[in-house]
């Protein structure tokens, strides 16, 4: 059987949501296996709560999490008739001009998005709580950024979300990252801290940023959900894969080139000590937990119902 007569056989949202991302009918076994399911237990809480629910999704760079936030969000409004949207943290960044500003004022490596202190967690609080606002009766605008120009698209490009919504699905590289300790922030970890931040300047403003602006949106979830990588090696092919299908996905005038493997060895540096601390603790506190292999294939899945991310 081909590939399209295999698409022919299956629900419209299935099909649309295979042909968006460019994933092939592995991709959707695996989804109706593992991730259906926790779409159900969402569906259940909701009913129980009679309420928006908000649910993190925490996946280190190119694991896969905005895929799974996709599927999740497409099954909850197309199966289980909840009106639900998925939003990215990496739709909240900061546009270019402030992170250059930033990058002046404070660190040039604030200039690159990526850790905390690149977004704007004014306009993320904002569009939270007009989505978890019941009494909201107008259409929401949704923040959209733009990878290949850096910036945040213009209002007028945002997408417009009706109301009431019933569940909404945040997914971001370090969404549950908790601030380090001084001492541990000031022994570097790769070239990119050695070299180009050895006054600890950077680190410690991000880690303060952490501290006023993260920490204090994490009561906010109701539920968790990591993808877990094996180790911190897997982000390189991971992100490569990354930059060449976004490249790829756009019109010639607008792809321009992949980054190079030094540009990208460089780029990740950028994420390694979070994405580190991510994977050594978060998974202890997380309601799903998906174990990934070095091919982002699941392999294992682990729930618990009490959770401790507090500030």
């Amino acid at each position: 059987m081909t590939f399209r007569s295999e698409l022919s056989r299956i629900p419209d949202w299935q099909r649309a949501f295979l042909e968006r991302n460019q994933l092939d009918m592995g991709y959707l076994e695996t989804a109706l296996q593992w991730l259906t399911p926790v779409a159900r237990d969402l569906e259940r809480l909701q009913r129980q709560t009679n309420r928006p629910i908000l649910v993190a999704l925490n996946g280190c760079q190119g694991s896969g999490k905005t895929t799974a936030a996709d599927y999740l969000c497409t099954s909850l409004t197309e199966e289980q008739g909840l009106n639900t949207v998925a939003l990215s943290l990496d739709d909240f960044y900061l546009t270019h001009r402030e992170r250059q500003t930033l990058a002046a004022s404070v660190h040039p490596l604030l200039a690159t998005r990526g850790v905390p202190g690149t977004h704007d967690m004014s306009l993320l609080r904002l569009t939270l709580a007009q989505l978890l606002d019941t009494r909201s009766s107008k259409p929401i605008a949704i923040p959209r950024f733009d990878k290949a120009t850096d910036d945040r698209r213009p209002l007028s490009d945002w997408d417009r979300v009706e109301t009431p919504v019933q569940c909404i699905l945040l997914e971001g590289w370090c969404l549950g990252a908790k601030p380090e300790s001084t001492d541990t922030l000031a022994e570097p970890i790769n070239d990119l801290e050695r070299g180009e931040d050895p006054l600890v300047l950077w680190r410690n403003y991000y880690n303060a940023f952490l501290t006023r602006h993260f920490l204090p949106l994490y009561p906010l979830f109701d539920q968790w959900i990591m993808l877990q990588a094996p180790s911190f090696d897997c982000v390189f092919n991971w992100r490569r894969e990354q930059e060449r299908k976004l490249a790829a996905s756009l019109p010639p005038e607008k792809a321009g080139s992949p980054m190079n493997d030094d540009a990208l060895q460089r780029f990740i540096q950028h994420y390694e000590r979070i994405t580190h601390n991510c994977l050594d603790d978060l998974h202890h506190t997380v309601n799903h937990l998906f174990n990934l292999d070095e091919k982002r294939q699941i392999k294992s899945y682990r729930y618990q119902s009490q959770v401790t991310i507090r500030p």
